[in-house]
């Protein structure tokens, strides 16, 4: 929001001498953000005055051009030059040279003499150019900074002026003023005007705030007027979209009338241009008291207007001169001709003031901020009015609104007001809140005093009543924001003044800190970092073939996901049921940058959708759900666990001299995947597993105890290698973390290390080629007994001396006793026991 300071000190106190970054930092006290100081004097430097062209004299150039030498008085004759410099002329007659040719002799104009700066840093000086010594420039609305039209010179009499010779300028055309713009959050539309930001200033100097509502008299009933019908039968969440519509009629007005000068610049400085008096005057209205307003031409109207909702296909040609199709929640200013405006955001072109408009309906009403939002969106037209009206535009001020706009018109177009006048629709309930009497002290820090907490609620315009033991608080017409005991207390902290909050830190409360959950994620990431492997964050929007490849173990089994309504792009529609299609497309995307030695890992949600999904119906806004209504929500959200994966490419280790780097291989997904189990306190079994992302042959399922599968680890297919353009042999990971950490004990207990010796022994087993090493090792450590501390493959063999279809499994066993050394005939007897186990579970036979 731009606010001029001539126009903010109608209202409000402001001192002469303040700056636009004064009066900033005064409403930054008050909760605003500072956005820009907009100064024309910043570009723009005189001496700029009023002159009168005396002559003309056409003179045809070669390159087809016709040029006039002016000479041009720039004081009242008679008068001496009060001003110096370079290139001015003390007689008061400036020779010029102006190729513009809208203006003739005796036209009063604005000069630019030598030592004149205008926007663009283009300074002015004494040249000669085309034979002549041109001391000066006749200036366009552009060249000044004040406009668009380039087209010609600024003729004064047209815009209603008639200054005297040697005027500033500057100071006639309001270029002396400022604005300073303030970011106003959504929740406090009110300070879109004029109006609001001279109340807040007025909070934040403790200086009086004079309401420019109370300078306009307005009829106490309006009735006869124009036919007006509030009719809408599909209310959004059940609010109606016009509660109020006040039409006013004015006949016999000059649209052609020049906007005066003094409306003009503040329109410029507040950031809307000049486009015709009766628009000017709307938008002029608008800004003072934020409540959006439109002018019809009443000749073009035809029969009663009707509020109502748009019909499937129905159209409406807007003031930007585009057609738009409208849709059945769209909000319509109509009447028989069919739709003549979309309701707060843009008027319909059929019925635009233009400047042979004699008779003019004025509108001002209020909307639904629903609405409004959900239309401007719909059709990508933002506008002033739907930026107030879909934060919230004051009930109560659509009458005053629509008479200033009578009265301007009266004043300025020289036209004559109806007595009759229109006013339908309801007047929303007054919010009234219960404010105990210390609850602000509590939830602030502060020990307010009833005067304070009084004064700040009074100067909000709340009415306020004491209770036995708080207050009854009515909150003002235009905060709409004000519904709980929190917003109160927000705004006698931000009034009473933020500088006041102490600045001390809450104490935490013993006997708490990161939950199980949060401790576990803490460990597993950590670890998997130490382990050398890059976190990353990957995108959670994924393909749908994607899903169906990494989702399901099973090829062509589809998986189940949730597609997104409004994707980024349709190649990621869905959210993710796996994390490794985003982990992959990191991989790729380094790769294809020349990073070819990656381990890469991900620890993120996956959305599983279960059969009941989203709700049949929105809660509604502005009301709390109920228990019932929650718990439906939570029920239709997926199942969302945490998964963990990882990708690795290329080598372990940068090649360096005297050390060759070894590839990655599937073994090393399987260890990365055993390292997360072990952190967590969770052993993992590892299995012969097949998946359709990864290799038939080098994929290993990883089981829990329970029988459990939470994952799958291994060589990723060639053949999905290829299709991603990754180097070939890329391993990777997933696992389902949080069912390892239900699985893990609450407390991890250390093994106890026993002081006495092991004893080692190897054996050899012959098995089927088909048996997997795994159940093996599982039957072995069965058999052994509690001797067995540890027991690891360290060879497969298949070839000569083993007779086809068998294979060799080579296994390390270590036994050691917590209270003794171990004989030889100890550990070979537990030995043997392993190797019986083996024997009946699977005919295994030693070497």
């Amino acid at each position: 929001m731009r606010i001029p300071l001539s126009w903010l000190r109608e209202f409000a106190q402001v001192p002469a001498e303040a700056s636009a970054e004064d009066v900033m930092a005064e409403l930054v006290k008050v909760g605003f953000e500072e956005e820009a100081v907009h100064r024309p004097t910043d570009s723009l430097r005189g001496p700029i005055v009023v002159g009168q062209v005396l002559s003309i004299v056409k003179e045809p150039q070669t390159n087809g051009k016709t040029i006039n030498w002016c000479q041009v008085r720039v004081v009242p004759e008679g008068r001496e030059q009060t001003l110096t410099g370079e290139g001015i002329d003390p007689s008061g007659v400036q020779g010029i040279i102006c190729g513009a040719h809208n203006f003739v002799e005796g036209d009063k104009v604005v000069v630019t003499l030598p030592g004149a700066v205008l926007p663009g840093d283009f300074h002015i000086s004494a040249r000669k150019t085309y034979g002549h010594l041109s001391a000066g420039m006749i200036a366009s609305v552009r060249e000044l900074g004040i406009g668009e039209d380039h087209d010609g010179i600024l003729v004064l009499s047209r815009i209603g002026l008639d200054p005297e010779l040697g005027t500033d300028a500057m100071e006639l055309l309001g270029l002396y003023d400022q604005a300073a713009e303030i970011n106003v959050t959504p929740d406090r539309g009110y300070a879109f005007s004029i109006r609001g930001a001279a109340r807040e200033y007025a909070h934040a100097t403790g200086t009086v705030f004079t309401d420019p509502v109370s300078r306009v008299q307005v009829p106490q009933s309006l009735s006869g007027g124009y036919g007006v019908k509030l009719n809408d039968d599909a209310p959004i969440y059940g609010k109606p979209g016009c509660d109020r519509f006040v039409a006013r009629t004015v006949r016999g007005v000059d649209a052609t009338r020049p906007t005066p000068l003094w409306m003009t610049s503040r329109l410029r400085l507040a950031g809307i241009r000049s486009i015709s008096l009766p628009v000017d005057i709307s938008n002029y209205v608008m800004l003072e008291l934020g409540q959006p307003n439109h002018c019809y031409d009443l000749d073009k109207l035809a029969g009663d207007i009707v509020v109502r909702r748009a019909t499937a296909g129905e159209k409406i040609t807007t003031l930007d001169d585009k057609e738009r199709t409208l849709d059945v929640e769209d909000l319509l200013i109509t009447d028989e001709s069919g739709p003549i405006g979309i309701a707060g955001v843009m008027g319909g072109a059929h019925t635009e003031v233009s400047d042979t408009t004699t008779n003019v309906l004025v509108e001002a009403a209020h909307f639904d901020e629903v609405s409004i939002a959900r239309a401007r969106r719909r059709h990508k037209l933002p506008s002033e009015a739907s930026k107030r009206f879909e934060r919230g535009v004051d009930w109560q001020v659509a009458d005053v609104a629509a008479q200033r706009v009578v009265d301007l018109l009266v004043e300025l177009a020289g036209g004559t007001a109806d007595e009759a006048g229109t006013d339908v629709g309801t007047a929303p309930d007054a919010v009234t809140i219960e404010l105990p009497a210390e609850y602000a002290a509590a939830r602030i820090g502060i020990d307010f005093t009833e005067e304070q907490i009084l004064s700040s609620l009074e100067d909000l315009g709340a009415v306020v009543a004491r209770t036995g033991n708080g207050y009854t608080v009515t909150a003002p017409s235009w905060r709409q924001d004000l519904e709980t005991q929190d917003d109160l207390t927000e705004e006698i902290a931000r009034l009473v003044g933020y500088d006041k909050i102490p600045a001390t830190l809450p104490v935490a409360p013993p006997g708490r800190g990161l939950t199980r959950v949060q401790q576990q994620r803490r460990r597993l990431i950590q670890a998997l970092a130490d382990a050398g492997l890059t976190e990353v964050l990957a995108y959670p929007f994924v393909s749908k073939s994607a899903n169906d490849t990494f989702g399901v173990p099973a090829e062509g089994a589809e998986r189940k996901a949730l597609k997104l309504a409004n994707p980024i792009s349709e190649e990621h529609g869905f959210l993710r049921t796996s994390v490794l299609p985003g982990l992959i497309e990191v991989a790729k995307r380094n790769h294809s940058r020349g990073f070819r030695d990656l381990a890469l890992f991900e620890a993120g949600l996956v959305f599983l959708p279960g059969e009941k999904l989203g709700t049949s119906a929105i809660p509604p806004l502005g009301v709390k759900p109920g228990a019932d209504v929650l718990d439906a929500l939570y029920d239709g959200v997926p199942d969302q666990p945490l998964h963990l994966g990882a990708v690795l490419t290329g080598h372990d280790s940068p090649a360096a001299p005297g050390h060759a780097p070894r590839a990655w291989d599937w073994a090393d997904a399987v260890d990365i995947a055993r390292i997360a189990g072990d952190v967590l306190g969770v052993e993992l079994l590892v299995t012969q597993g097949r998946h359709q992302a990864f290799h038939p042959g080098r994929a290993a399922q990883l089981e829990l105890r329970t029988g459990e599968v939470v994952g799958y680890a291994g060589e990723l297919h060639p053949k999905l290698l290829a299709a991603h353009d990754m180097p070939a042999r890329s391993v990777a990971l997933e696992l389902n973390a949080d069912a390892l950490f239900e699985a893990a004990a609450d407390v991890i207990v250390a093994r106890h290390i026993s002081t006495y010796p092991v004893a080692t022994q190897d054996v050899a087993l012959v098995v089927a080629q088909d048996v997997p090493a795994g159940e093996v090792l599982a039957a072995l450590r069965e058999g052994a007994g509690e001797l067995l501390e540890d027991v690891a493959l360290f060879d497969v063999y298949a070839g000569k001396g083993i007779e086809e279809g068998k294979k060799s499994l080579a296994f390390s066993l270590r036994f050691r006793a917590d209270d003794r050394t171990l004989t030889a005939d100890e550990a070979s007897e537990a030995r043997e026991g392993a190797v019986a186990a083996a024997h009946e579970r699977f005919g295994a036979v030693q070497r």
